[in-house]
């Protein structure tokens, strides 16, 4: 004894120090508990608690005998060098009323001074302790607050908690050992009030913890016995959040809630709350395991308030906090639901509950309204109640947006007047058109889709979710309960675009439009969509395109895409080359062609030709078109004629030579098909035969006429060859002087315009056709020509003429035999007034029918003023009382 006299002495003068044997830790409840430290020989019945005997003044005999066979406790014990005091610490609790003690005979005592420990003797020291485990799972806390405040003020407390997290609770008759303890220092406030922070290992929740306070108080130290928990089973949520009332679709008051975070496991919740309405006042109190709770018989002009708190469902647990109270008060008018969602075609009731005056309205005398303008049929009336109306709308269409009001506002009234309250009834045309198209590589499905149907719905947000089938689709597509939303960004052109990858071809993809609103979710009508079905093919490749030659076709070739493996369809069309390109379409339904041929009216032309394809069965989307492939223009055969000529002819009498120059125009693209390499000048005489000379590209040759006839030709030649057809011309001496044109006249008609006309005399010659020439008269300047058809005998030349110039035209007959005797003239003709007058009627004609016109539309505007002015005054019967019955057609004589 004396050795441990000299211990305590040599540690500290002032403190305790505890060696404590243990049998059995205390199981610490979800409720409060309470630690007592009282000497031995101390009276302290105030401090037992109802249920513990109180007629004993110590805890010796009967009582110590009663706690020795509860839990377990420390003894400690207060000495000086005269005298020992001795505490004993116990839990206890309202619900276990037993205060543990044992004897004296206890392993292991602790000796402390008496100095400072006077009041400790006399009244001991008592806490009330809860310990409880946070909803977060992350921190245990332990609050424990002194029962007598007063005798400690004067003494500084400090408080640790040492702990210890065992996965399996040793039944062993000894602690383990202190160092295997760790210690946290409990943050103490100037009120005697404690709270210990412990953390704990998420995955450690299950394990028990062993733990014991220390608590130093006016120089004196307490060791509590052991305490254990398992962490799980003392979990405290946090308060409800969100705590929120509101009229259902059904009349009844909703009262819902939801967690902070989320536990692992179910919850319960106590809901008590308090209705003042005009008819009665009740308080209630319920015990759900579901985060709302429904109050029925809502009247307009309650008041109810409401607090919820949360505990473990399906084992111990401690009680949360109640949430902050919540206040709500109905309205004079009661609409529910107040506000409805739905889409087109279909039908939605409202129902109604009008207090006027502090008097419920009886619901035969409601009357319902649509936006104050259209009083709504009483056979859309229902009642429900006494004081419940109904109004039914049926078969509804679309909600059309009035300014900024996006909804029908629905009125229910009374007989004599409205209140200014309204429910809103939105109603939207949900048919959204999905559309999918899966590449040409058979790797990805783009899906487009228009939001424009619902733009009117303010604050919805708009999902596209699908659900996959293994195979194909069903025969009626449906709203699957199980499915997956779909990213799909707004693009540009105000279309929303999905992308799916990888797919699977022959597997049907159900999708539909879900509108999220809070007022609730709307979906579009399901469609469903098999990628393999929607394929767009690559555009065909290696498009080619040329104008064959000798066939003279256009003729269009190209190569198949690799996907999709089905048979194709294509689809061509070509055009004159340009920037606006005039297309015609072909189709070619057979899958096995690669190429195919067309006649095109100008083989000269460059055509830009373009080809794109799709699935022979119907199935999917056109391609894009290819890329534009243009042909070459190139000679596709002889050309189809020569060119046209004519001759000038310079006469050298004293040699009796002439030397003749051939005149033509350049052959155009459609007769040369489609150029000239050159021009090849074919001779034939009776005397030299058959000869020819290449001119090039040249379009006038002269040669030396000699012989009495002397026949020429001239031929175009391209790559091909030379033209077939070709236009003769023969000179001879004796067809010179053939004379069959006996008149020629020439009447100007404008500046550009001068009819010729001629008599011709009968012949035995082969007339083939006329040459007319023309030029100004006595000027050395070009000569005009034209080839004139053998049957025309009035023609009108275009040109432009100066009419103060005198012109010369000369019309010459061609005769298979050679040229004839032209008919020349060196002015126009005057004195013949018929063929002017007929000339001028072209002029005169019209300028009097568009006069006539102008002067008839003038007479009768003028007619109708004329009749306003002068019948302005006279009275209209149907307006004068005077003039009623009165026949203003039948003469009335006045005497």
């Amino acid at each position: 004894m004396s050795c441990q006299k000299f211990c305590v002495a040599f540690l500290h003068w002032e403190f305790i120090y505890v060696i404590t044997a243990f049998n059995l830790a205390y199981p610490i409840t979800p409720w409060k508990f309470k630690l007592s430290c009282m000497p031995r020989n101390t009276t302290y019945d105030f401090l037992l608690p109802a249920g513990i005997s109180k007629n004993t003044s110590n805890l010796s005999g009967h009582y110590e005998a009663l706690v020795e066979t509860k839990l377990n406790s420390s003894g400690t014990y207060l000495s000086n060098l005269s005298s020992r005091t001795t505490f004993h610490c116990c839990f206890w609790s309202e619900e276990d009323k037993n205060c543990s003690v044992h004897a004296d005979n206890i392993e292991g005592k602790a000796f402390v001074s008496t100095v400072n420990s006077l009041v400790f003797q006399q009244i001991g020291a008592n806490w009330n302790i809860q310990c409880w485990m946070k909803e977060d799972l992350k921190l245990f806390i332990c609050y424990m607050e002194s029962l007598f405040k007063s005798p400690f003020k004067n003494y500084d407390l400090k408080v640790h908690l040492l702990y210890l997290l065992l996965e399996v609770l040793e039944e062993s008759p000894l602690l383990p050992q202190k160092s295997s303890f760790q210690i946290v220092q409990c943050n103490c406030s100037v009120h005697e009030c404690c709270e210990c922070h412990v953390p704990v290992p998420t995955v450690k929740i299950n394990y028990t913890l062993l733990m014991y306070l220390k608590i130093t108080s006016g120089g004196v130290i307490f060791h509590s016995p052991p305490m254990s928990v398992q962490p799980i089973n003392v979990v405290k949520p946090d308060p409800p959040l969100g705590l929120c009332m509101k009229i259902t679709d059904t009349g009844n008051l909703k009262i819902s809630w939801s967690n902070p975070t989320l536990v692992p496991f179910q919850l319960q919740y106590q809901v008590k709350y308090s209705e003042n309405s005009p008819k009665n006042m009740r308080k209630a109190d319920e015990i759900v395991s579901a985060t709302s709770l429904l109050v029925d018989s809502v009247l307009p002009g309650s008041s109810y308030e409401v607090q919820v708190r949360s505990k473990r469902l399906d084992g111990p647990g401690i009680w949360s906090d109640w949430s902050t109270p919540l206040t709500f008060t109905t309205q004079d008018v009661i609409y529910f639901p107040p506000k409805i969602l739905t889409t087109v075609g279909s039908n939605v009731s409202f129902h109604c509950i009008y207090k006027n005056e502090n008097k419920i309205v009886s619901s035969k005398k409601i009357v319902w309204w649509m936006n104050l303008a259209e009083k709504i049929p009483q056979s859309q009336y229902d009642v429900v109640g006494d004081h419940v109306s109904k109004v039914t709308f049926p078969n509804l269409n679309a909600t059309k947006p009035r300014g900024k009001f996006t909804y029908d506002a629905v009125y229910c009234c009374n007989e004599h007047e409205c209140h200014h309250r309204y429910a809103e009834l939105y109603v939207i045309d949900v048919n959204i058109n999905i559309s999918c198209e899966t590449d040409g590589y058979l790797t990805k499905m783009t899906c487009r889709w228009s939001p424009s149907a619902i733009q009117s719905l303010v604050g919805s947000t708009l999902q596209l979710r699908y659900q996959r089938s293994s195979l194909y689709c069903s025969d009626v597509p449906s709203i699957h309960p199980i499915s997956e939303p779909k990213d799909c960004p707004l693009q540009r052109d105000g279309f929303y675009e999905c992308l799916f990858q990888p797919i699977f071809l022959l597997s049907g993809y159900t999708m539909w439009i879900r509108i999220n609103h809070s007022l609730g979710s709307l979906d579009s009508p399901p469609t469903c969509v098999i990628p393999d079905s929607v394929v767009k093919p690559l555009p065909p490749s290696s498009v080619k395109a040329e104008i064959t030659v000798k066939i003279g076709l256009l003729k269009i070739s190209w190569e198949k895409p690799v996907f999709p493996e089905n048979n194709l369809q294509f689809q061509i069309r070509y055009g004159l080359s340009g920037k606006k390109v005039q297309w015609k379409v072909f189709e070619v339904y057979d899958a096995k062609l690669k190429s195919a041929s067309f006649p095109v009216p100008d083989l000269c032309a460059v055509y830009a030709v373009q080809v794109r394809c799709k699935r022979l069965d119907g199935l999917g989307y056109w391609s894009n078109w290819s890329t534009p492939a243009y042909t070459i223009v190139t000679d596709i055969k002889v050309p189809i004629r020569g060119p046209e000529f004519w001759r000038i002819i310079n006469e050298d009498n004293t040699k009796k030579e002439r030397n003749v120059t051939l005149l033509w125009k350049p052959l155009m693209k459609n007769d040369s098909l489609c150029s000239v390499r050159s021009y090849v000048v074919k001779h034939h005489t009776s005397r030299n035969g058959t000869w020819s000379e290449d001119v090039g590209n040249h379009t006038k040759f002269t040669f030396l006429w000699t012989e009495q006839a002397h026949s020429v030709t001239v031929l175009a030649v391209n790559s091909i060859g030379a033209s077939s057809a070709n236009f003769n011309l023969t000179f001879s001496w004796p067809m010179s002087k053939v004379n069959i044109v006996q008149s020629l006249s020439a009447y100007p008609l404008n500046s550009s315009c001068v009819i010729l006309s001629w008599m011709l005399s009968p012949s035995d010659y082969n007339l083939m056709y006329f040459i007319l020439e023309w030029k100004i008269l006595h000027e050395d300047n070009e000569i005009k020509w034209l080839r004139i058809p053998s049957s025309v005998k009035k023609y009108y030349v275009h040109d432009h003429f100066i009419p103060i110039e005198k012109y010369q035209f000369s019309l010459y007959p061609i005769f298979m035999e050679g040229v004839g005797k032209p008919k020349i003239i060196d002015s126009f003709t005057q004195d013949d007034e018929k063929h002017q007058h007929d000339a001028g009627l072209y002029v005169i004609v019209p300028i009097i029918i568009s006069s006539s016109i102008l002067l008839l539309g003038t007479l009768l505007i003028s007619h109708q003023r004329m009749k306003k002015l002068f019948w302005e005054d006279v009275p209209n019967p149907k307006n004068c009382s005077w003039a009623q019955g009165l026949n203003f057609q039948k003469r009335m004589d006045i005497l």
